[in-house]
């Protein structure tokens, strides 16, 4: 496109999205701490799945330093289920460095903002051009999917290095008298119009500008290399009861699932029995020493990159004093107290199996 060209096209774009928006909690006002918020979340996760989140976060959590004062476990619970835990993690600890620096805002340039945890060149391109108007683009899922349509690229959407080229051509289409709209309108125009298999072209305000609708092409883009096939991990676990309380324990802090709660369990080895490996798991992680009353559940959840298979297993608590290798917390809980600590969604997948055979 020429510049009257692009001159145009954001004039109708920003006409459509002003005409059409969703009407989203977030964008009720500029609160440059609720944009933040709801671009941590909408990370990875669908708006209709980030709704609810977002209104029970900004309840429990309304600004900066309440955020900042609150116990980690308890910033997990309130996200529980959404998934992509370090986004939460790094949440957090951000806002205790703000408030250790005893500001209530979040910085307003993208050269400070960028510095702190979990703060990549997305959330730093999305919060800066909404809250603050910084003319930076932003390049996720559907702008790629918007701008690869628009002009026949062939880079492939799912590269990680078609990356630069689709943040470049979004730069280049950004109206920069209204960055945060324009941004905005993007991201709309993805998700509602130009979706991924089924493009609703007779609704599009932009058509006359978009090659694929100009030449019958929009089945064929944007380009995708084929994905790997995903592994899937097999996992033994136990549900250890002893005086009417069943054990649980906590992941470690940083890393996969990080400071979430779960039953102790390991991947199972080739050629190992579940319940062998349920036992060994146990054993390994808490020097507890179980016997295996029944088979509760089998429990499948898809990860990014793997899927899970979980066999778990109802134990019955023998000898052995509690020394962890591994988890970084334990705790021996009345099974109706299960709904206070914070669970990954396999575990979460669990629970009418657990509650029905202890007969909660």
């Amino acid at each position: 496109m020429n510049k009257n060209q692009i001159a145009s096209f954001q004039k109708k774009l920003l006409g459509w999205y002003n005409d059409n928006k969703r009407d989203l909690p977030w964008r009720i006002s500029k609160d440059p701490y609720h944009v933040w918020v709801s671009e941590v979340m909408l990370q990875q996760t669908q708006v209709v799945t980030v709704i609810n989140y977002f209104h029970r976060f900004i309840k429990k959590f309304p600004d900066i330093r309440s955020l900042a004062r609150a116990d980690l476990q308890d910033v997990l619970k309130c996200w529980e289920g959404l998934g992509y835990y370090s986004r939460a993690r790094n949440f957090h600890k951000s806002a205790i460095l703000l408030a250790g620096e005893n500001r209530k805002d979040i910085p307003s340039t993208p050269e400070e903002f960028i510095q702190f945890p979990g703060v990549g060149e997305y959330i730093n391109s999305a919060v800066q051009s909404i809250a603050f108007g910084h003319p930076l683009a932003v390049a996720d899922g559907n702008v790629k999917r918007v701008v690869s349509r628009l002009f026949l690229m062939e880079a492939p959407v799912n590269k990680s290095g078609s990356h630069a080229l689709f943040k470049k051509t979004a730069q280049d289409l950004l109206d920069t008298n209204n960055p945060g709209d324009f941004n905005q309108a993007m991201m709309e125009l993805g998700a509602v119009i130009c979706k991924p298999r089924k493009p609703i072209c007779s609704d599009c305000s932009v058509q006359q500008f978009c090659k694929a609708y100009l030449k019958q092409l929009t089945t064929h883009y944007p380009r995708r290399v084929k994905p790997r096939k995903v592994p899937i991990k097999h996992l033994a676990a136990g549900v250890v009861v002893r005086n009417r309380k069943i054990l649980i324990t906590r992941r470690e802090s940083e890393g996969f699932l990080g400071g979430m709660w779960e039953f102790p369990g390991y991947t199972v080895k080739n050629k190992e029995a579940p319940e062998s490996a349920c036992i060994r798991a146990i054993k390994d992680q808490t020097n507890l020493n179980v016997l295996i009353d029944t088979k509760l559940t089998t429990v499948k959840h898809a990860y990014t990159h793997f899927k899970l298979n979980m066999n778990l297993f109802l134990c019955r608590f023998v000898s052995g004093r509690i020394r962890l290798n591994g988890p970084e917390d334990y705790r021996w809980i009345s099974p109706k107290s299960i709904n206070n600590f914070p669970f990954h969604k396999a575990v979460h997948k669990s629970f009418p199996s657990v509650l029905s055979a202890l007969e909660i």
